[in-house]
């Protein structure tokens, strides 16, 4: 197995002692039913991870409502990270990533036909989702980021892991990047090592699912971030299709992401000269940056040069007023999905299918 490494701070160890008994206590209340958690009369599949920081949530989440949505209605329900509003609210024509935030507008934008929601309290949501008339209400709700939100308690848990930062490796916050303590893990009932990298074995494999301990009814899949082909965020600005990049082409990355070294390594794979510009995860950007882009792009050598951004970034720049119709027809973004490593998807497309069914036997029979 290739060795991996990421920064950890040993020195922070004490206060990442005292930010473990603060979670763990909030744990054992829950567990104790001290703290009210809450169940409902449909599937809620929650897709979550320990750690801070991009584990792929988002092309994860997009993967289940590929996979559900022509049998069933299917609706997720996001926090809405940075959006300027507050409250319950339901995705419309009219809203962008400002008003319900970047990753529930990039949803949105790909599954119009899908109802999106957000709102900070999960169980307000829930409700209110189940509170639609009959034809719109959900047979299923996907919850984003949802692991640490134990007032609601999902039919389904779905773990993510960073190949690159196995949350067994890790540690809490501030000395590492765990939200809690890795024993917490019992409480999923999908464990998925995303971000693998190309070229491992078999036995690379047995070695992550040896250190896991695995309890006998978790199940554990590895995948893969699968990019797709350039596209123009700006279609109606780009001219002729000849004009999409091209590998001798120069681009300027922009990547406001938590995790941005594969989108890097995918570019400089795929063009001859890549530019990076980094920002923090769920980045707006303002007039400062702007300036700070155009006057990188304007250094780039070849008249053959493009802007390159991730799907995130994509939705964030759409509506931006200080994105120039010069700069539209420039504009390109990398969309991406989710492959399976180990086996065809078929293992856990059934999981998540007799899960469902299960689930709807049950509350038929009670």
């Amino acid at each position: 197995m290739p060795e991996k490494t990421f920064k950890l701070y040993p020195l922070l160890s004490p206060l990442s002692f005292l930010y473990g008994i603060i979670t763990e206590t909030r744990n054992i209340l829950f567990n104790w039913g001290i703290l009210p958690a809450e169940e409902y009369p449909v599937p809620v599949i929650s897709v979550g991870n320990l750690s801070i920081g991009g584990t792929g949530k988002t092309p994860h989440t997009e993967y289940l409502v590929r996979l559900l949505k022509s049998t069933y209605r299917v609706g997720i329900l996001s926090r809405g990270y940075k959006r300027r509003t507050k409250g319950f609210l339901l995705a419309g024509d009219n809203d962008t990533a400002r008003t319900i935030g970047d990753e529930p507008y990039q949803m949105k934008r790909k599954f119009p036909d899908i109802l999106v929601a957000v709102d900070s309290n999960r169980r307000r949501g829930i409700r209110n989702m189940l509170a639609l008339p009959a034809d719109r209400r959900p047979d299923v709700i996907l919850l984003d980021d949802a692991f640490q939100h134990r007032y609601v308690t999902p039919s389904l848990s779905i773990l993510l892991t960073d190949y690159n930062r196995l949350f067994y490796q890790d540690r809490l916050l501030p000395s590492g990047f765990l939200r809690e303590s890795k024993t917490n893990m019992r409480r999923a009932d999908v464990i998925i090592v995303s971000k693998c990298e190309a070229g491992l074995h078999p036995i690379d494999f047995r070695i992550i699912e040896n250190e896991m301990k695995l309890l006998p009814f978790q199940h554990l899949y590895f995948t893969r971030i699968a990019y797709g082909e350039t596209a123009p965020l700006f279609p109606a600005h780009t001219g002729e299709a000849g004009n999409d990049p091209a590998a001798g082409d120069e681009v300027l990355l922009l990547a406001g992401i938590a995790s941005p070294t594969l989108f890097v390594k995918e570019a400089e794979r795929r063009f001859k000269k890549v530019v990076p510009l980094i920002f923090p995860d769920h980045h707006t950007f303002d007039k400062q940056d702007i300036r700070k882009i155009k006057e990188t792009f304007a250094r780039l050598d070849s008249p053959d040069k493009f802007i390159l951004v991730t799907e995130k970034d994509a939705v964030r720049l759409l509506h931006n007023p200080l994105v120039s119709d010069d700069w539209k027809r420039v504009i390109y973004y990398l969309p991406i999905t989710i492959d399976f490593c180990t086996e065809t998807p078929l293992s856990f497309d059934n999981c998540i299918k007799n899960h469902i069914i299960t689930f709807q036997r049950s509350k038929i029979f009670h």
